[in-house]
């Protein structure tokens, strides 16, 4: 019989080789607001801030919430915070979660920083809690988030037409999930895709991730 999740996720630092997930703070405005060009919020909910008092007082009140809870993504060779992510419509009784509200920037995007990122979420939603399902939604029109999700192992399973109004536009979203029966072997192509022997010396990636 299907039961729930162990609970929601919590506000921990979540430790990996090339990223680190801290809760966010206030703390972290400085390295945010640098991190985050305004074309990054294209299709996001929000504008961007318009300077960096603003951004601390968007950080107070994110910190406060559980649900979006939000991290920041710590690119650990500079110590610098250059993206963020949430845990968001977090329903443990169903055992159904979502990834969003994620804002990588330049210095991380495409790397295996960014990567890591996901791959921490994943681990602890399946590995940690015990989910059945995890799930990734974005604007239809926003081509790199549909590739990242299906690069990231997410099967997409349509559009919702007209399922928003945001900034005054109409918004048709993508919905892309995952489900527990396919953790084991997309975990296993993470591992192998984030081991350092498949990284040049600069850190070129020698194969592809892929879940084969």
């Amino acid at each position: 019989m299907m039961g729930p999740a162990k609970g929601p996720p919590h506000r921990v630092v979540h430790e990996g080789r090339y990223a680190r997930l801290e809760p966010i703070a206030v703390t972290h405005a400085h390295d945010l607001f640098a991190a985050a060009g305004s074309e990054r919020y294209t299709y996001l909910l929000s504008y961007p801030a318009r300077d960096e008092a603003e951004m601390i007082s968007r950080l107070a009140d994110e910190a406060a919430k559980d649900d979006p809870l939000a991290f920041v993504v710590i690119d650990k060779t500079t110590g610098r915070a250059e993206g963020r992510q949430s845990f968001m419509r977090i329903t443990p009784e169903h055992g159904v979660i979502e990834i969003g509200g994620i804002l990588w920037g330049d210095r991380i995007a495409r790397t295996r920083v960014a990567t890591e990122a996901q791959y921490l979420f994943t681990r602890h939603v399946f590995d940690d809690l015990g989910y059945r399902r995890y799930e990734w939604k974005c604007n239809a029109l926003n081509m790199p988030s549909r590739r990242a999700a299906e690069r990231f192992g997410f099967a997409f399973e349509g559009i919702f037409r007209q399922h928003m109004i945001i900034k005054g536009q109409n918004r048709d979203t993508a919905w892309f999930a995952m489900l527990d029966g396919d953790w084991p072997r997309i975990r296993a192509g993470y591992e192998r895709w984030l081991d350092p022997e498949n990284f040049e010396v600069e850190g070129t990636q020698r194969t592809k991730l892929s879940f084969d």
